[in-house]
């Protein structure tokens, strides 16, 4: 894909580092030149040193070929703006880093198909690190408000022996709170559960809710009194 990012601050440099990993086209508009000068030499983009919401210099980034464009500069006022051009060059996918919630209905009207708030997400996963250590998440959605995590049986655990339905219909259980697949070492087998499937200590238990959901699904896997 052609990908043109306003801003190679922490969001837009790390993301354009991953994208031309996985071998996307990168452009980056950035206004500090010392910094488009080491993407340049170091991450091999192409960085254009200018102001994101200037029409001409969006031009000559490639806009109008542009698969998606992502505003991730500091301020809401400026990604709005490119957002606003970017939507003017029909570029089919507008994501926005959004700093203050009030502004996501003008993200809206902009033509900006998802907006990342960064700050609430950071949050969130902050709290389920500090909350449930043991977790290790895999990955999460709806900007944060949804998580897939591992957790370890442990020896002692009460649900060693269980099956996927015994669990699932426990009342202490979250009804929300989903086995999504396990991971048993011992065999080296990667397990899409049904009902019948039985929960072994040593099992990585792969769980998908909210992180309320989540917190609690994990606690009660990893019972042992």
């Amino acid at each position: 894909m052609y990908i043109v990012i306003a801003g190679a601050g922490l969001v837009g440099g790390n993301l354009a580092k991953s994208l031309v990993e996985n071998h996307h086209d990168v452009v980056i508009v950035e206004r500090d030149k010392a910094v488009c000068e080491m993407f340049a030499s170091k991450v091999g983009v192409l960085a254009i040193n200018g102001t994101a919401t200037d029409i001409e210099l969006l031009e000559q980034a490639g806009i109008r070929k542009a698969d998606v464009a992502v505003a991730a500069m500091p301020a809401d006022a400026d990604n709005l703006a490119f957002a606003l051009l970017a939507h003017h060059f029909e570029v089919p996918r507008i994501i926005a880093r959004m700093r203050d919630p009030r502004y996501e209905a003008a993200y809206r009207i902009a033509g900006v198909t998802r907006t990342l708030n960064l700050a609430d997400l950071f949050v969130r996963q902050l709290v389920l690190d500090i909350e449930q250590p043991a977790l290790r998440q895999v990955a999460n959605f709806g900007d944060g408000k949804a998580f897939i995590v591992v957790v370890v049986i442990p020896d002692g655990a009460r649900v060693r022996g269980k099956t996927v339905m015994e669990i699932d219909q426990h009342k202490d259980f979250p009804r929300e709170c989903v086995i999504a697949g396990i991971y048993r070492e011992e065999t080296k087998n990667f397990i899409f559960p049904r009902g019948d499937i039985d929960v072994r200590a040593g099992d990585q238990v792969f769980l998908a809710a909210d992180a309320d959901n989540v917190r609690k699904g994990a606690e009660f896997l990893q019972r042992t009194k």
